[in-house]
């Protein structure tokens, strides 16, 4: 059975639905890159609702690593106004690195948590 890019990231993106849930404490963080854009979505799946999203559709920029940087400040900048702080990250099948990673680290830097242990962490530190 030969599968395409295509399909092959379907899979693992299926695969991954099936641990990721949203909710609407803790919303999933969509991410999905194609060849000429970034779009990134704040999802509550248990009332199937989208909360917040951003992408590059208005801008004419390249889909590169500068651009990932932005999309991802202005992500956490959008879900602080909808009052999200904690998400759950779904890469959509991609792999963790270049422009997902990118966006994730963005996000993280400007203010969005990933994960309460680390939040936990950060607040012990202090």
């Amino acid at each position: 059975m030969s599968f395409n890019r295509k399909t092959q990231r379907a899979r693992r993106h299926m695969r991954l639905r099936q641990r990721i849930k949203g909710t609407a404490e803790r919303p999933r963080m969509a991410i999905y890159i194609s060849n000429k854009h970034i779009y990134v979505q704040f999802i509550d799946d248990s009332a199937m609702c989208t909360l917040a999203s951003t992408s590059t559709l208005k801008e004419s920029k390249p889909c590169n690593l500068e651009t990932a940087k932005l999309v991802g400040e202005q992500a956490a900048s959008l879900a602080k106004e909808k009052g999200i702080s904690l998400v759950v990250v779904d890469r959509g099948g991609f792999k963790f690195h270049g422009r997902v990673k990118q966006i994730v680290e963005a996000a993280t830097a400007a203010g969005l948590r990933i994960s309460e242990r680390a939040a936990d962490v950060a607040e012990e530190a202090k």
